[in-house]
């Protein structure tokens, strides 16, 4: 099932994906993050094991980056390596 997401810069220069459900609107989620800056948005599933990014959001003058599904994938891995 396909989800929406946006990677955001903090003010320290980590991008950080947040992925949410395709009901809530990608500006909706961004107004609860006002100071960090979007990086890229779009439309991230699962396909084959890795993620897929596709997409632009004209709202947030944000599209998808060939390197989404990495740092995604990345940011899943750094959690599970926390949880151990």
């Amino acid at each position: 099932m396909p989800m929406k997401y946006i990677i955001f810069e903090d003010f320290g220069g980590q991008e950080t994906p947040i992925l949410f459900p395709e009901r809530i609107l990608h500006d909706e989620l961004r107004d609860q993050i006002p100071y960090a800056r979007v990086v890229s948005a779009g439309m991230v599933a699962l396909h084959g094991g890795e993620f897929v990014c596709k997409g632009r959001v004209k709202a947030l003058d944000a599209q998808a980056r060939s390197e989404d599904g990495r740092i995604i994938a990345r940011h899943f891995e750094n959690m599970q390596d926390q949880e151990t």
